[in-house]
């Protein structure tokens, strides 16, 4: 088989249409932002939408593929931000240009990250379902607190982040490239055979023992890899927020980011991506036009929200109207409308054809008995 045969038959557009959305929306924002057609704000939501887009995914690789509950995600996006920022502080007298800092800064930020994500997935090995999640939970607040407590990351005043701030209108940019890059990553790896085996052990962990499969170290692996974009993501965040503050990275924020998995659906890519683009956007939104006495509605709002969303998706009985309203079923619907707008434009259609009948008229025909001749009786002596 050529080299192009193998290429057309592996190629498929459906799993590459993540990266042409992603990047076509970034060429566009990228466009109006240098002609100064965004904003600030719009350009700093941008930038959390695409941080937030790599700690769904990230998470959805645990979650979802491999089956284990994770509540220590933003314990490991707080490691990533406080290591990788300092290194970049430490950087910034020496390298001029702050976009190679950035990057430097996370690929430090990412493996300091994946060391404590080595660690958590120790346990990961011998616990499951709530006993992992509050080892993870517990591994969050343990992570920020000691981090909190260390002079050289600024103490609880936080971690200065002023001389490597870069402005949300480059960031954002970055962010989405850096998106692009997890999703080529995740993707290639759980089509591949590591990525069976992966989902071979969240389906049955026994039946992947006695296939050969290595669990422990598919366990190990995923949760390094995991943590190491969370590191990455947490090194974005650093550069667009000052000062980083211990209290941002809560069990609350690991949460949040479990959330936009469940709600995007385990073990969806492309509702990951959705799922953390929308709640990142009603949050902004709700920060920004509920202001004064008006804030304690925010968590309300976005309870509400979110019980709508989940009754919407589980409901049995809002089954067929979520079919209905599903992309697979809208395409189905415009490729038969449209295969019927070519019939009907066809020169041989019925109603393009000249007959003596119209189509609608009702024809109908008299039957009298006597027009079918009685039948034949036997000669006498033959067979009946």
């Amino acid at each position: 088989m050529s080299l192009a045969e193998n290429f057309k038959k592996t190629f498929k557009i459906k799993n590459q249409i993540n990266y042409i959305v992603i990047a076509v929306f970034l060429v566009v924002m990228a466009i109006l932002s240098n002609g100064n057609m965004i904003n600030r704000s719009t350009a700093g939501l941008l930038v959390r939408i695409s941080y937030s887009i790599i700690l769904a995914v990230s998470l959805n690789l645990v979650v979802g593929f491999l089956g284990e509950l994770s509540l220590g995600h933003a314990g490991f996006m707080c490691v990533g931000a406080y290591i990788g920022c300092f290194c970049a502080e430490e950087l910034n007298g020496i390298i001029d240009n702050r976009v190679l800092v950035l990057i430097i800064a996370m690929i430090i930020g990412g493996l300091s990250a994946s060391v404590f994500g080595f660690i958590i997935g120790l346990p990961a090995l011998r616990l499951k379902g709530d006993y992992l999640a509050i080892v993870t939970l517990a591994f969050g607040e343990i992570v920020r607190n000691v981090l909190k407590n260390l002079p050289m990351f600024g103490g609880a005043k936080g971690l200065a982040t002023t001389h490597i701030q870069i402005p949300s209108k480059t960031l954002f940019i970055i962010g989405f490239i850096t998106v692009l890059a997890v999703l080529f990553f995740i993707q290639n790896l759980i089509r591949s055979k590591h990525g069976r085996a992966i989902t071979a052990i969240r389906d049955n962990e026994i039946a992947a023992r006695a296939m050969g499969i290595n669990v422990t170290f598919y366990k190990l692996f995923v949760f390094t890899v995991s943590a190491f974009f969370a590191g990455m993501a947490g090194v974005i965040y650093g550069h667009f927020t000052n000062p980083v503050m211990y209290s941002t990275f809560s069990y609350n924020y690991s949460i949040e980011i479990l959330v936009m998995v469940v709600l995007g659906g385990m073990g969806s890519i492309n509702g990951s991506i959705i799922a953390a683009a929308l709640i990142t956007y009603i949050n902004f939104k709700l920060q920004s036009q509920l202001t004064g006495d008006l804030a304690a509605l925010k968590l309300l709002i976005y309870a509400i929200i979110l019980i709508v969303v989940v009754v919407f998706n589980n409901a049995p009985s809002l089954k067929p109207l979520k079919e209905k309203l599903s992309v697979k079923s809208l395409r189905k619907a415009i490729l038969r409308r449209t295969k019927t707008d070519a019939i009907y434009d066809d020169d041989a259609a019925w109603n393009r054809i000249d007959t003596k009948i119209d189509m609608d008229e009702v024809v109908s025909t008299d039957i009298k008995p006597n027009d079918f001749s009685s039948p034949v009786e036997p000669e006498k002596g033959g067979k009946k």
